[in-house]
C-alpha cells in the first residue's frame, strides 16, 4: 500500500513541474511591455510573417519592438506600431523594410535612416517602406511561368 501512495506523490510532482514549466514558458514566449522609449508607426502593402514582439533593426542590432499591427480600412494597408530606444533618433528620410534572417528565417523590422537633419517626432510616421517579399510566391511564379518551353523544344528566358 505504501508503494502505491509514494508513486501517487511521484505522479503529483511530476505534474506540478510540467504545469509550473509550462506556465513559464507561455509567459516567457508573449510580446514584452516596452520600457521607455518612443512610439512611431509605419504603412506597408504586406507584412507577411511580422509578428507583434517582433525586433526592430538598424545595422542588425535591435533598436525596438513591434508592438502592433492593424488594417486600415480607408486604404487597406497595414499599418506597424513600434516602439523605439529613447536613444535613437530617426531622421524623416529613414526606409523601413520588412526583410527575414534567413530563407526561412524569421521576418523583422530594418531601418535604413536617411542623411536629413530633421528628425521623426515621436507619435509620427515613417513614410518610406518596403513591403515583406512572399519568397514562396517568387519561386512558383518563377517555376511556373519563367521556364515555358519554346516550340522548338528550348526553354524560355525568364519574363
Amino acid at each position: 500500500m505504501s508503494r502505491n501512495a509514494i508513486e501517487t506523490i511521484m505522479g503529483a510532482v511530476v505534474l506540478v513541474v510540467a504545469a509550473v514549466f509550462l506556465f513559464f514558458a507561455y509567459s516567457s514566449t508573449g510580446p514584452k511591455p516596452t520600457s521607455g522609449g518612443y512610439d512611431l508607426s509605419a504603412r506597408f502593402s504586406r507584412v507577411d510573417g511580422l509578428r507583434d514582439g517582433g525586433d526592430v533593426r538598424i545595422s542588425g542590432i535591435k533598436v525596438g519592438t513591434v508592438v502592433s499591427q492593424n488594417l486600415d480600412p480607408q486604404t487597406y494597408l497595414a499599418v506597424v506600431h513600434i516602439n523605439i530606444d529613447q536613444s535613437i533618433k530617426l531622421p524623416v528620410d529613414t526606409i523601413a523594410t520588412i526583410t527575414s534572417t534567413g530563407l526561412l528565417g524569421e521576418n523583422y523590422l530594418a531601418l535604413e535612416p536617411g542623411g536629413d537633419e530633421e528628425f521623426i517626432k515621436p507619435g509620427g510616421t515613417i513614410a518610406q517602406t518596403v513591403p515583406a517579399i512572399n519568397i514562396f510566391s517568387m519561386i512558383n511564379s518563377y517555376l511556373s511561368g519563367g521556364l515555358q518551353p519554346k516550340s522548338n523544344g528550348e526553354k524560355a528566358p525568364p519574363k
